[in-house]
């Protein structure tokens, strides 16, 4: 494997870079509990990833086995028990624990330890997922065709 062709072509580079407190409040709160912070998003990495602190609360929380078909996604377990779906089994995973699907690959995540648990969840390349968590609230409201549009828009398909 070789580096990617240069997509900066400056001589003195620039002063770009973002920070972010660890106080900063969530993009998104969940009626679970749960928060999600939108750490880097494609539009803010020029398309090349995204990558979110995922927290849950202590409820049973997440999503069903599905996949991605433009999208790879990576989780990368910060505290508590968070049970991941590798395809073939559930695997439960804790602190320092990744796990990766590449596209395509079949997955699904939940915490149903009781306890709540943090994760990053990193994608590439950067689709905007932020539309796709922002939205789910207001699934019920959409009738059966509207849902199965908003998946297919999003790059969700369920098992």
């Amino acid at each position: 494997m070789t580096y990617p062709p240069p997509r900066y072509l400056g001589a003195t580079g620039e002063t770009t870079a973002t920070y972010r407190t660890a106080h900063s409040p969530p993009e998104l709160r969940h009626a679970d509990g749960g928060e999600a912070h939108y750490l880097a998003t494609g539009a803010t990495t020029n398309g090349q990833f995204g990558l979110y602190r995922w927290d849950m609360g202590p409820a049973p929380s997440g999503p069903a086995p599905h996949f991605h078909r433009s999208i790879s996604e990576s989780f990368f377990i910060l505290a508590g028990s968070v049970r991941i779906y590798d395809g073939r089994r559930w695997i439960d995973t804790g602190p320092g624990d990744f796990v990766h699907v590449p596209e395509g690959g079949i997955h699904a995540f939940r915490n149903e330890s009781g306890q709540p648990a943090s994760m990053l969840l990193h994608f590439a390349p950067g689709a905007p997922r932020e539309g796709y968590f922002d939205e789910l609230s207001g699934l019920a409201a959409l009738s059966e065709e509207e849902r199965a549009d908003f998946f297919l828009h999003h790059d969700t398909y369920w098992l």
